[in-house]
């Protein structure tokens, strides 16, 4: 037979891209597949591959389900625009619990208790709620995937509260959030964690002294206001950091410090200060939901809360067995995810507010690079779009 020519072969490709999931569909059905899952993440690149391989693949070969995968980078907004059309995903998963929250009141979420036993993990990761016209209280979401922080990585000498560092403030849409987390982290250990949980709840204003002290702080930490710091503002924040230049960032930056022969420090031995006598690490997840309570989309989440299936790092489910087969570090990192006695875990506190309230205060950090004479007018700022928000409920912090 004759071989098609470039040309011809460059047409085909096209059709088949166009028509690909229409002719995927219609194949694995006539081979006796059950049915789709439509899923909204925001990993892409290795983060995407490393899901599909390891998690997607295997429940389709398990179940015969068909997992259609949209990711995207700006994935609040992508949602927002599906919600309003009225074309959600069935599974989404978010970064944090806070929008999933709001949805949750929205009565856009459906329960998951029923799939899952959601005693196998701590309350910060599936906690109860309520909401309107569901009697009682239900957990709407489980960890896909959790991360830990409060970490200052470093290759070399171990790092001091006056090194130069190494610092990136870009990230699309969500960019400035690499500031979100230095605040947070001062508030956490300069005041402490009862503290810190109730200004993530909306019960400590964002002009209390305490607040703006851990503001100021960063501030002089980094060099707000100085002109070598305006650089940071559209600089990557998974830039590449130069010798000798520590980096405040989580545990997702492992690889990259470890290529370096770095390793990382509580945040606390850095932090000129810090108050509390407990150390306490801060924490984030990916969080799965359910929007369409189709059948697959139930499979689907009963999937990811098997202790077996191989979830992207760091599990949260108790009964996942340890992850020994990682390196050192990455032992370590699980181990304190997972509860050391004494070190309490409270969540990212931005990924617990509303939508609005977090991308404000995203925006606000970059301006106090900028300008932090203008510290007094962003925090008023903030306190005005707390109230109009609301506060929540959500256990923000593990206390032993």
């Amino acid at each position: 037979m004759r071989r098609p020519r470039p040309r011809t072969l460059g047409i085909l490709c096209a059709c088949l891209v166009l028509l690909g999931p229409a002719v995927v569909a219609e194949v694995r059905g006539a081979a006796g597949w059950r049915g789709s899952v439509t899923l909204l993440a925001g990993w892409s690149g290795e983060e995407r591959e490393q899901f599909e391989e390891h998690v997607v693949e295997p429940f389709e070969r398990t179940h015969r389900i068909d997992v259609v995968y949209q990711g995207s980078s700006a994935l609040s907004q992508v949602l927002a625009a599906d919600m309003a059309a009225g074309n959600p995903p069935d599974v989404v998963i978010l970064p944090g619990p806070g929008e999933l929250l709001s949805y949750a009141r929205d009565g856009r979420l459906h329960p998951v208790d029923d799939l899952f036993d959601a005693g196998h993990y701590d309350d910060i990761w599936v906690p109860e709620v309520s909401a309107p016209g569901r009697p009682g209280r239900h957990a709407f979401w489980l960890p896909v995937k959790t991360g830990l922080k409060s970490m200052v990585w470093y290759a070399g000498e171990r790092p001091a509260a006056g090194a130069g560092w190494c610092l990136g403030m870009e990230s699309g849409a969500t960019s400035g959030w690499p500031g979100t987390d230095w605040v947070e982290d001062v508030l956490l250990h300069q005041a402490g964690p009862r503290t810190y949980e109730k200004w993530a709840r909306g019960e400590l204003d964002w002009t209390d002294p305490a607040v703006r002290r851990a503001w100021t702080t960063w501030g002089e930490l980094v060099g707000a206001g100085e002109e070598h710091v305006r650089p940071a503002l559209t600089t990557a924040f998974g830039k590449e950091c130069p010798a000798g230049s520590p980096e405040h960032q989580g545990a997702f930056r492992t690889d990259h410090w470890r290529r370096k022969g770095g390793d990382f420090v509580h945040f606390s031995e850095v932090l000129g200060g810090a108050g509390p006598r407990t150390r306490a690490w801060s924490v984030s997840g990916d969080l799965a939901a359910l929007v369409n309570p189709t059948e697959e989309g139930r499979q689907l989440i009963r999937y990811l809360a098997d202790p077996d299936t191989a979830l992207p790092e760091h599990r949260a489910n108790e009964e996942a067995a340890p992850e020994g087969d990682r390196d050192a570090t990455r032992r370590r990192i699980a181990g304190i995810l997972r509860g050391a006695r004494g070190q309490p875990r409270c969540w990212d506190a931005s990924d617990t507010m509303s939508r609005a309230l977090r991308d404000a205060f995203h925006l606000a950090v970059l301006r106090h690079l900028v300008d932090p004479a203008e510290l007094d007018v962003q925090l008023r700022r903030l306190q005005r779009l707390q109230q109009l928000s609301g506060g929540h409920d959500l256990p923000v912090c593990s206390h032993d």
